[in-house]
């Protein structure tokens, strides 16, 4: 999987994002070991703690799936940089070794972290 097509499918995810109180959607796509590539996207809550990220999103549903490797994620919200907070990057840690990649998009351009 190209890294454009793991930006494409993190795209795709974003549609499905339940963000009624900010307005921020994000999508994320995992990709696994096995070579699956697992959507998350952002699940808002009135009660903010109680909110779930993208990233978080498609790890457990990775993780419920039974994988528990990863090599990528892409991580979007539009057009530019949205890094992972530091609970996903706590979490990411978990299951991912030091050639572990974030993926984003700068004014259109693919970053890599």
């Amino acid at each position: 999987m190209t890294d454009r097509q793991l930006i494409d499918k993190a795209f795709e995810a974003k549609k499905h994002s339940y963000s009624p109180y900010s307005n921020f959607a994000v999508g994320a796509a995992l990709l696994a070991e096995s070579g699956k590539v697992y959507l998350g996207t952002n699940v808002e809550n009135s009660s903010f703690g109680a909110t779930i990220c993208a990233e978080r999103s498609a790890i457990c549903s990775a993780v419920s799936s039974g994988e528990r490797k990863f090599l990528k994620i892409a991580v979007v919200s539009g057009d530019e940089l949205c890094p992972p907070c530091g609970i996903c990057l706590q979490v990411l840690s978990e299951f991912c070794d030091e050639n572990f990649v974030v993926l984003q998009l700068d004014k259109g351009e693919i970053k890599s972290f």
